[in-house]
């Protein structure tokens, strides 16, 4: 009886402190307090600090007069608008090189990437001298390349090179056509989108035929003939409503047109051709993760290596390709940064401006951090979706 009494007692209970779970609970709540902690004596700190230096914070100086001239600027600015005019150009600037960069660079890494697999001798060394050149070389020295060793020893614009189309270039930078667009030009934008959105839909509509078919549809040559063809039908029965601006030689200088100025210019071929070389790499190894067998399958069929690179080969590919693009792509968006050093107006050389300016430190930092955060957040998702559509799913 005594030792089946012993036998229903309950089980004793062990120590909290070898418990895991209350053990990672007390962690949890202790690394919290101390990051707390941390962030209040930073904090208390830098306003102590700013109060004793008699500096002010906030972010009322946004509203204040600027009193300096931006050089180039994508929207209406002049030295009578606000700071955060101002910032708001060079965030503007920012996002038009890194969305300019990060599409050179991808175009340009992936014919590279896929030229160092070519079967032709000459092609594949060329890509690969290009890939071992461009990566090995800080991308602040290629900003120089091309600012110091390209633009400014082309000629001067009495003497300017002139390109097809009417366009120019010389050390001031590039001149192209400007578009003047007249009354009724809206309905070529409006066909300009509804020829995109009816070519997504031919391409889904297309893709299900095939995968219930078997049977293939045009599907690029129809994309092309929308996209091109119904702005060209709006642009007809709107009376044509766009006219050029041409560039103009002069004694001195040329008048008219477009001007893309060196400091853009060099800045975004030293940040395209830069990521382009890292680029290269991982496509290459994302093509080279690719079975050898799904080639030789696709081959068996009677495809020709085009069709098999396009369509079999690369899908594929891109599902080792897009998580280190996106490092890629993120990388490219903060070393636009170092436009400070030829003269670029983007977010971070206005920023510094406006810091030296009103003599507030914090608050211009600690806008340029949340730019760029965004910003990189920003890219994050687009690639996160994208990756989600590429992508195996289990059916």
């Amino acid at each position: 009886m005594a030792s089946q009494e012993v036998l229903r007692e309950e089980p004793t209970r062990g120590s909290l402190i070898n418990d895991p779970r209350v053990r990672s609970i007390f962690v949890q709540v202790v690394a919290a307090l101390t990051l707390i902690l941390l962030i209040w004596w930073i904090v208390d700190n830098t306003i102590e600090n700013l109060q004793r230096l008699r500096i002010a914070s906030g972010f009322a100086f946004l509203k204040g007069r600027a009193g300096f001239d931006i050089a180039d600027s994508a929207i209406a600015y002049s030295s009578d608008n606000t700071y955060g005019r101002a910032i708001l150009v060079g965030l503007i600037n920012t996002a038009i090189v890194a969305l300019a960069g990060i599409i050179t660079a991808t175009i340009i890494g992936f014919m590279v990437g896929i030229g160092r697999l070519s079967n032709n001798w000459l092609i594949r060394k060329i890509c690969t001298v290009y890939v071992e050149v461009f990566r090995n070389i800080p991308p602040l020295l290629v900003i120089f390349f091309w600012y110091f060793g390209v633009l400014s020893v082309l000629p001067l614009p009495r003497d300017s090179i002139e390109l097809p189309f009417g366009s120019y270039v010389n050390s001031r930078g590039f001149y192209f056509p400007r578009a003047v667009w007249g009354e009724g030009a809206w309905l070529i934008l409006l066909a300009f989108v509804l020829g995109i959105a009816m070519s997504w839909f031919v391409a889904r509509r297309a893709r299900q035929r095939q995968m219930a078919t078997g049977q293939q549809f045009p599907v690029f040559w129809t994309s092309v003939a929308l996209i091109v063809g119904l702005p060209l039908l709006a642009y007809v029965a709107s009376g044509f409503p766009l006219s050029f601006d041409l560039p103009k030689k002069s004694t001195f200088n040329l008048t008219g047109g477009f001007q893309v100025k060196p400091e853009f210019l060099s800045l975004y071929l030293a940040l395209s051709f830069y990521t382009a070389s890292f680029i290269a790499e991982i496509v290459r190894a994302g093509i080279r993760g690719v079975s050898r067998g799904q080639t030789e399958a696709a081959g068996a069929l009677g495809l020709r290596s085009g069709p098999i690179l396009r369509l079999v080969v690369v899908p594929q590919a891109m599902r080792i390709v897009i998580p280190p693009l996106t490092s890629q792509y993120l990388n490219l968006t903060k070393n636009s940064s170092l436009a400070i050093a030829i003269g670029y107006p983007d977010l971070t050389a206005i920023a510094g401006t406006v810091l030296n300016q009103t003599g507030q430190a914090i608050e211009p930092i600690m806008i340029m951090m949340a730019v760029y955060l965004g910003l990189s957040l920003l890219t994050s998702a687009i690639m996160n979706v994208v990756n989600a559509k590429m992508a195996l799913v289990e059916r």
